[in-house]
């Protein structure tokens, strides 16, 4: 393939992975700053069709290759779920920043090896919340420090899709699959976000596809403050679709509608003593702001609002909700 010769932060991708094209390909092709220059697969001819469909210049033979490679600065990791840790760790080991799909790991004592790791280094490691860089989700955050809502009473979040093809590779619990680790993890940080804390987890339910996988979980929340929250996700339940957030405090009620791809359509809803009101932001895709974010990180030294201890805190709620609901943690793959 023709080398790439363009100047920018030149970014590996590791795995041909469904989700690259909208997550990190096209908001590149987007950011002036941004060169996908390579991706690696487990079988060298998928990446070869990855890279002449997606116009990007260098194949590896392997993972490691990949991150190896001296002109990368930066990799993305979509592999499953079990393999997050894995390739983030070797990844910072090798000099290069992280952009890692959620869930950041398979469980709390992998996220916490890995924050200790990247916290050691002077790498950026950054988590793939891409809702979380959204206007979107920076006014709901603007209206709960308003004081508007009052104090606050109740969070809730839900985050259900279907997904009937129970091959999926986020159906194996080998690969550290779930429904909670897959749709439930944006529930939990939603959660986490416009509750202000990191609740404990009163109780949890799940609906099972297999003896230790979820196809639908729901978990009950407190606060330290006080306030409860509630959680939904599903991958296959009755609830087929619903995706959005709601805080209830003492003098009003806020309601987003999609927060987690606003892209496609969005609502912020709110109603107090001041009166209500809707609103609506950009269309600009979430990806584009997050791959702002993580380049406005690495070239200037810009903070991020997904680094890895606030994943150490996601998948701690994570394992307390696997427990609770009586089901083993995630391991990695």
């Amino acid at each position: 393939m023709t080398e790439d010769t363009r100047s920018g932060l030149r970014i590996g991708i590791l795995g041909a992975a469904r989700i690259a094209p909208a997550s990190l390909i096209k908001p590149a092709e987007r950011n002036p700053e941004v060169v996908v220059a390579a991706v690696a697969a487990r079988d060298r001819s998928d990446a070869e069709r990855f890279a002449r469909k997606h116009s990007i210049a260098q194949v590896y033979d392997s993972y490691q290759d990949l991150i190896d490679a001296p002109d990368l600065d930066a990799v993305y990791v979509p592999l499953p779920n079990g393999l997050h840790g894995r390739w983030t760790r070797a990844a910072v080991e090798a000099g290069k920043h992280v952009l890692c799909e959620k869930p950041f790991s398979a469980n709390a004592a992998e996220a916490r090896e890995i924050a200790a790791l990247a916290c050691d280094s002077d790498r950026v490691v950054m988590e793939a919340f891409h809702y979380r860089y959204h206007p979107l989700m920076s006014a709901a955050e603007q209206v709960i420090a308003s004081g508007e809502l009052g104090t606050l009473l109740c969070v809730e979040a839900a985050v259900c899709f279907p997904l009937p093809k129970f091959s999926d590779i986020r159906y194996d619990y080998a690969l550290a699959g779930g429904a909670l680790m897959d749709a439930g993890c944006y529930a939990v940080h939603m959660a986490r976000v416009l509750g202000g804390e990191n609740p404990e987890v009163a109780a949890a339910n799940a609906k099972l596809r297999e003896p230790r996988i979820d196809r639908a979980m729901t978990a009950e929340l407190r606060f330290p403050s006080g306030h409860t929250g509630r959680i939904r996700c599903s991958m296959w339940s009755s609830d087929l679709l619903r995706i959005g957030a709601t805080v209830v405090g003492e003098r009003g009620r806020m309601w987003l509608v999609n927060p987690v791809l606003p892209q496609l359509g969005h609502v912020l809803s709110v109603r107090s003593q001041d009166g209500r009101r809707l609103r609506r932001f950009t269309h600009r895709s979430s990806y584009d702001y997050q791959l702002d974010a993580f380049v406005a990180a690495v070239l200037r030294g810009e903070p991020v609002a997904t680094a890895p201890s606030d994943s150490v805190d996601t998948m701690t709620v994570i394992d307390a909700i696997y427990q609770t609901a009586g089901l083993p943690l995630r391991l990695p793959s």
